[in-house]
């Protein structure tokens, strides 16, 4: 951690630290990308970036903790289960109603939900924690976690005769079957256009570029690849 976690009283940091070892204990090993170093770099970065906006810092780690274990993409498509479950963590772990009604909000609102529906996080806090877990999704990581979350839901790596569509609306966002590649164009892409800190801005800048040559490079070695037998049988 960085060293904005000094900032915190030491209630605030046995708190922090009993949820960071719930949440890790659900995420070792998960398969899907949203696994325990997930969880700790979106932390991290949400702290470097907490630290020059002088925010709450602890408010920012609690919500970067939890920001997954209430996501409708673990919970089948049920909010009201995953909210229920963030919140019977924040009540467990003795947080105050204020401390977790700022952590509900940004849970709530933290979603990617489709390119046609971009949706502003109501406090600095939340901007921050959306902005390091979006960071997250894009750059050589990203492009990692991508891969891994498409091969845990059994997508194809690459659909040419797929036309990826960027004003998805939020349901159909949730319902998209989209092949690995296509996601990028869907979502990943999209996000450096919807950083809300400068700090967030700066470093999602670096990373849509390392995505943007390894697109590059995908698309000219899946070309030559395929050239010659689909120019012979017509596939």
């Amino acid at each position: 951690m960085t060293a904005s976690i000094d900032q915190l009283t030491p209630q605030q940091k046995e708190i922090v630290r009993q949820i960071a070892e719930d949440v890790r204990s659900r995420q070792v090993g998960e398969g899907s990308g949203h696994d325990w170093t997930h969880t700790v770099r979106v932390w991290n970065l949400a702290l470097v970036i907490a630290e020059e906006e002088s925010a709450d810092t602890y408010i920012v780690s609690l919500a970067a903790l939890l920001h997954d274990v209430g996501d409708w993409k673990l919970f089948d498509g049920d909010d009201a289960a995953g909210y229920r479950e963030v919140r019977r963590i924040l009540d467990a772990n003795g947080c105050d109603s204020d401390t977790s009604e700022q952590v509900m909000a940004i849970i709530s609102e933290i979603s990617f939900m489709g390119g046609g529906t971009p949706r502003p996080m109501s406090t600095l806090e939340g901007e921050i924690v959306q902005d390091a877990d979006r960071i997250e999704a894009i750059g050589a990581i990203g492009i990692a976690r991508t891969f891994a979350y498409g091969g845990s839901r059994g997508r194809l790596i690459y659909d040419p005769d797929y036309v990826p569509n960027t004003q998805l609306t939020a349901e159909e966002y949730r319902k998209s079957n989209v092949d690995t590649i296509g996601h990028f164009y869907e979502k990943l892409l999209l996000l450096k256009d919807l950083m809300n800190t400068e700090a967030g801005k700066r470093i999602a800048e670096q990373r849509h570029q390392v995505m943007e040559t390894f697109l590059d490079d995908f698309m000219r070695e899946w070309e030559m690849s395929h050239r010659y037998v689909g120019e012979q049988l017509d596939w």
